[in-house]
């Protein structure tokens, strides 16, 4: 289970899976691999068998450009919409998903090319992998996996469509934003698993109430959430979409994974 995060997020998790692996635990082997928003980049990187030091290090050099501008007024809006008890679920999203589709983000070519500049691998793998999305025009939540016959670029381009900040992705005459909308983590979508483990890049900033309850909605025995320790959160620094953190942030998560090894083998191996 892969959550958001920005390019901090994408960083983190590759350096956390790698140091992982380099200690005995691949987290490769997983049945069902999960990502939302970043997680989703760093999914696919999993579950395609890519090269996740080199993938990251490749945009490390090839990504250097501003961080993206975030209206703070209008996440604070969307915030304030998706966490307002009163609001049905998907009527939250959906007012979220309009906003994204007013705001003057321009078009989303660049943007997906982007996105497939990620993934040296743009082919959906022989395994079980799901990207989360959201619909922007009805709220809808949207699971895409190799039976959607949505191509492996736009569904995770539409994953990674924060709202605000990047256009909506069209597939389908519909537009989609980021799965993060609905939730940073989706954990419930690993229901039914025996052992899941959730890396939340941004664990420090989400509610604990959600991923609890997708925990609990799951029902497994094995669980583990890993969140980036006080060092990591003081690399992301105040923008997580920051090009600059590529390096910064895969070398936090390398380095948490020593602490994590233990801890992380002992729910794998379970």
């Amino acid at each position: 289970m892969l959550g958001g995060g920005g390019v901090a997020g994408i960083a983190w998790e590759a350096g956390v899976v790698v140091g992982l692996r380099e200690r005995g635990v691949d987290l490769g082997t997983a049945d069902r691999i999960i990502g939302t928003s970043a997680g989703s980049v760093t999914g696919t990187l999993l579950a395609t068998g890519a090269d996740l030091e080199a993938a990251v290090g490749r945009q490390a050099n090839v990504d250097t450009g501003p961080a993206p501008t975030v209206a703070s007024e209008a996440v604070m809006e969307a915030f304030a919409i998706l966490f307002d008890p009163s609001l049905d679920p998907q009527e939250a999203r959906r007012r979220v998903g309009q906003m994204a589709l007013a705001a003057p983000t321009g078009p989303a070519t660049a943007r997906i090319e982007r996105i497939g500049d990620r993934l040296p691998i743009k082919e959906w793998p022989d395994r079980e992998l799901l990207i989360t999305s959201v619909n922007a025009a009805t709220g809808e939540f949207v699971v895409w996996d190799k039976e959607s016959g949505v191509p492996l670029v736009l569904a995770v381009a539409s994953s990674c469509a924060v709202p605000m900040v990047y256009p909506p992705v069209e597939i389908s005459g519909g537009r989609y934003v980021d799965g993060g909308v609905r939730s940073p983590t989706n954990a419930d979508l690993a229901s039914g698993a025996g052992t899941v483990l959730v890396l939340e890049p941004l664990g420090a900033m989400s509610p604990r109430a959600m991923l609890e309850a997708e925990l609990l909605a799951v029902g497994t025995a094995q669980t583990l959430v890993v969140q980036p320790d006080e060092a990591t959160v003081a690399v992301f620094g105040d923008n997580v979409l920051d090009p600059g953190l590529w390096g910064p942030a895969y070398k936090a998560g390398l380095a948490q994974s020593e602490t994590l090894a233990e801890s992380v083998a002992a729910v794998w191996s379970a």
